[in-house]
């Protein structure tokens, strides 16, 4: 019996002595694992990202106070304006005409201490709370920002008009420093350049500069992105796109989806995949956001571009090329990035492939053009084309492309926008080519 209770001893100490070795080597055993190879993360990005505010900027800044009209189409002095909106918090939207006709516009246009903001499309309040602070943005849009001002009071009565669509949203503005407001936008308005009303009919309301306006003639050496660049981006195989020589300035890259194709001459690529078409009309938010987010995922911002036209119905968006904060157009080139938003991805995708790249500073020079109540003048009383037509008058610039010296010559110049077409001014002749956008 002593022997049994020994060998049970015995056995419970191995089972003992086994079970601390087992839980020794699971803790301790390490496999071994073969190196897995990490292959290099593709970038795809083209030339540069950007963010919302980088595309979407107002184009002009009018001031009116007691006794003067001032303005600018200055880059520079209208980010003052809109760095400055950031930090304000801006509440309370609430529709407040769904019928604000030119007649309305006007009157709230010549409203003293107020200023107003232009944008050359429809921009959607909720695609705009990105930029500044919106409480409970509406799903709505405008291309006009007017803020009325009081010197006595920190809050401030913004309005919202969509002058396609006339309607008028109004809100509160709180501003957080009222002696910095005064002195940032308020003195600084007061110094702009003198503007004046110019009435092509008896419904439209141009503000124009009174004075002549000094522009800087620019030549830009010319770079072009590689196609096979936009190959790699576009298509979701690179490796199974054919591509083939249609002509001596064409050539096309597809595979059984999509398509792209390329003039080498003017320097443009037009893609193309037919299956993503629809009908539906687009939230206009969604639309821009969705186009936005394409082209920044391939780097697509080569150059300055700003939004300048957005249609829902077509689900169609466009960026126009700036340099210095202005339009830039063209006979012999595209100056515009144009995209088609289909189901779920792009639709068609039209742009340039070039970069204005270094500046050429001995072929760089000042000019002045006529100022803008001179150039009214002339259109509206002209005989050549019919003067209450006239929807806008901007300074931009008109690009010449030299194939031979591979340089884009911008020369300044004004330009009228009639039935949404913008046409480049002449003074010989007062008429022009209709050019850049729709």
């Amino acid at each position: 019996m002593k022997q049994v209770e020994i060998i049970k001893s015995v056995v419970l100490f191995l089972l003992i002595a086994l079970s601390i070795t087992l839980t020794f080597s699971i803790w301790t055993y390490t496999p071994n694992y073969k190196t897995i190879d990490q292959k290099p993360t593709v970038d795809i990005s083209i030339s540069n990202r950007a963010t919302i505010d980088d595309v979407i900027k107002p184009y002009k800044s009018i001031f009116r106070f007691e006794d003067n009209l001032t303005g600018t189409t200055d880059s520079a002095e209208i980010e003052h304006i809109t760095k400055a909106m950031k930090n304000w918090t801006i509440s309370n939207v609430v529709l407040k005409d769904q019928n604000f006709d030119a007649g309305k516009l006007n009157l709230l246009l010549k409203k003293r201490n107020s200023f107003t903001l232009y944008y050359h499309t429809e921009v959607p309040l909720r695609v705009f709370e990105d930029i500044v602070k919106i409480d409970d943005a509406p799903e709505t849009s405008f291309d006009r920002i007017i803020v009325e001002w009081n010197s006595l009071n920190t809050t401030l009565d913004m309005h919202f008009v969509s002058s396609l669509h006339k309607w008028r949203y109004s809100a509160q503005v709180h501003v957080p420093d009222l002696q910095k407001f005064n002195q940032t936008l308020l003195v600084r308005g007061k110094n702009l350049s003198a503007y004046t009303e110019v009435k092509t009919n008896d419904e439209h309301l141009l503000m124009i500069p009174v004075n002549q306006l000094e522009m800087i003639r620019n030549t830009y050496y010319e770079e072009s992105i590689s196609p096979s660049s936009f190959r790699n981006a576009l298509f979701n195989d690179p490796n199974a796109v054919r591509r083939s020589q249609v002509g001596p300035n064409s050539e096309v890259f597809q595979d059984d989806h999509a398509q792209m194709s390329i003039n080498t001459d003017k320097k443009i690529l037009d893609y193309f995949h037919p299956t993503a078409k629809t009908n539906e009309v687009s939230i206009p938010s969604e639309l821009l956001l969705d186009v936005f987010d394409y082209i920044n995922e391939h780097g697509g911002w080569s150059n300055e571009y700003r939004l300048t036209n957005m249609n829902p119905l077509s689900r169609t968006v466009r960026f126009q090329l700036h340099v210095h904060g202005l339009p830039v157009f063209s006979d012999s080139t595209s100056t515009m990035i144009e995209q088609v938003w289909g189901d779920e991805r792009v639709f068609r995708y039209k742009r340039p492939y070039y970069i204005l790249d270094s500046n050429l500073p001995s072929e760089t020079e000042t000019v002045s053009l006529p100022s803008g109540v001179d150039v009214a003048k002339m259109l509206i009383e002209s005989g050549e084309i019919d003067g209450s037509l006239v929807e806008e008058i901007i300074p931009g610039y008109f690009m010449k492309y030299d194939m031979n010296r591979n340089l884009f010559m911008l020369e300044p110049s004004w330009f009228y926008k009639i039935k949404g077409n913008w046409i480049r001014f002449s003074p010989e002749d007062f008429g022009g080519e209709m050019i850049g956008l729709e």
